[in-house]
């Protein structure tokens, strides 16, 4: 089996193998170890979901607006 590791996926392609994982264990057709296993790549990939969400909303919050409300670049983010 040849995966992408987890780590290295853009969000649309986390997504998109959270959904085969999904559905591969709704169809009931698998056996337990790999159910396991699945299981375990399933919450590895909802959370780079999240991560690369969260990536995302940091770098929206950071956008800066000039006099006119045009963007202008970005701010640091006070994470604090």
């Amino acid at each position: 089996m040849s995966e992408t590791p987890v780590d290295e996926m853009s969000f649309e392609q986390a997504m998109r193998a959270l959904e085969d994982v999904v559905a591969q264990l709704e169809s009931g057709d698998v056996e337990l170890e790999k159910s396991i296993a699945l299981y375990e790549r399933g919450a590895a990939l909802k959370k780079r979901c999240e991560d690369k969400l969260k990536e995302a909303e940091e770098k929206v919050a950071r956008i800066t607006l000039d006099d006119s409300g045009a963007p202008r670049g970005t701010a640091p983010f006070d994470a604090g």
